[in-house]
């Protein structure tokens, strides 16, 4: 079973987050917070695999939270979700370790693939979010956007082959059990080869270094499937 907290100041967002993971029968909410800093205390005694969080929370927000929660319990990965959409929330998740960002408003699945996702050491970014993310690091003009990714492709072209390979199928969502599946390599070299990946990018997350993929233009890989097709 895939342990989850959720952390929402609204009951019944609490109860909608929850109704959603109940329809997966791998996944079980195990505590449910109403502000960051009860989350922290939770995560920190019930030690689930994945704290869903909600952003904006009175008192200690769900940044603040994300932050606490990879300090000192950095096994509970973290999915963010937000009504609001700014890019800076977005951006702020990814710096505080989050590994899994949402919009309340896209699909029902985005969440339960998500926490599936995180649970099992991959990223996940929206569909939505990604494209937000890439537009905001190019919002400072065609010039400085370009400029952008011109950085972003130079830091890719630093990795190996095998490892731009890898940093394709990461950016599209994919666990290293997935990804060794389809490079026909062990999942323990495909660890390394992560490892190794956030080093070169000088990242510290996979949600991070999927964001460089995706500015790199490294995606989608043409031979993949979209991460969880295979049930």
């Amino acid at each position: 079973m895939i342990r989850v907290l959720i952390a929402d100041d609204e009951p019944m967002s609490r109860a909608g987050v929850r109704a959603v993971l109940a329809t997966d029968p791998a996944i079980t909410v195990v505590a449910e917070a109403a502000d960051g800093r009860r989350a922290v205390e939770l995560v920190q005694s019930h030690r689930p695999q994945v704290a869903v969080l909600d952003v904006r929370m009175p008192g200690t927000g769900g940044l603040e939270a994300a932050a606490e929660i990879r300090r000192t319990v950095p096994s509970t990965g973290v999915v963010m979700l937000t009504t609001f959409g700014e890019d800076e929330y977005i951006l702020r998740a990814l710096t505080e370790g989050a590994s899994g960002f949402l919009t309340k408003s896209g699909e029902p699945e985005e969440l339960v693939a998500a926490v599936r996702a995180v649970a099992d050491g991959a990223a996940y970014l929206s569909p939505r979010v990604a494209a937000r993310v890439v537009a905001h690091l190019a919002a400072g003009g065609a010039g400085a956007g370009a400029g952008r990714r011109a950085v972003a492709r130079a830091r890719v072209e630093a990795l190996t082959g095998r490892e731009r390979e890898v940093l394709g199928f990461l950016g599209s969502g994919f666990a290293n059990g997935q990804i060794a599946r389809r490079l026909g390599l062990a999942e323990g070299t495909v660890k390394a080869h992560v490892s190794s990946i956030l080093a070169r990018l000088g990242v510290d997350n996979r949600a991070a270094a999927a964001v460089v993929a995706h500015e790199a233009g490294v995606l989608p890989v043409p031979s993949g499937r979209p991460p969880y097709e295979e049930g």
